[in-house]
């Protein structure tokens, strides 16, 4: 069983990683949905990606490379939050790199589904 993040970590980093681990697969998920409907449309989920998503993609605006397509840029934004997340974290806490699937929140996820679906259930 993985250990628990909050015995690891203090408060504020995961808190940190939560809030940038949930603005990170938001922004994925406007990707995935643009891939079966378009921006505008009036189906609930999708303006909400939309709307929780634009004032992010809007910091971003100035260093988005111009031959990226529109479809392509919540992704491009979401990498920027993976590497914050992967590397700057760790980094500033002194840890050398945390490893693929350490993220508290994944990590939460992931546990959960572990007991849900495991093979002691």
């Amino acid at each position: 069983m993985a250990p628990n993040p909050f015995s690891i970590f203090p408060i504020w980093v995961i808190v940190i990683d939560y809030v940038l681990g949930l603005v990170m697969w938001t922004l994925i998920g406007r990707a995935a949905m643009r891939l079966f409907l378009p921006e505008d449309s009036p189906f609930f989920f999708m303006r909400f990606f939309v709307r929780a998503t634009d004032p992010v993609i809007a910091v971003f605006r100035p260093i988005i490379p111009g031959f990226l397509v529109e479809p392509l840029v919540p992704l491009f934004v979401a990498w920027f939050f993976f590497m914050v997340r992967f590397y700057l974290m760790p980094w500033l806490l002194g840890y050398s790199v945390m490893g693929m699937l350490s993220f508290p929140l994944e990590g939460d996820i992931a546990a959960g589904l572990y007991e849900l679906f495991g093979p002691n259930r």
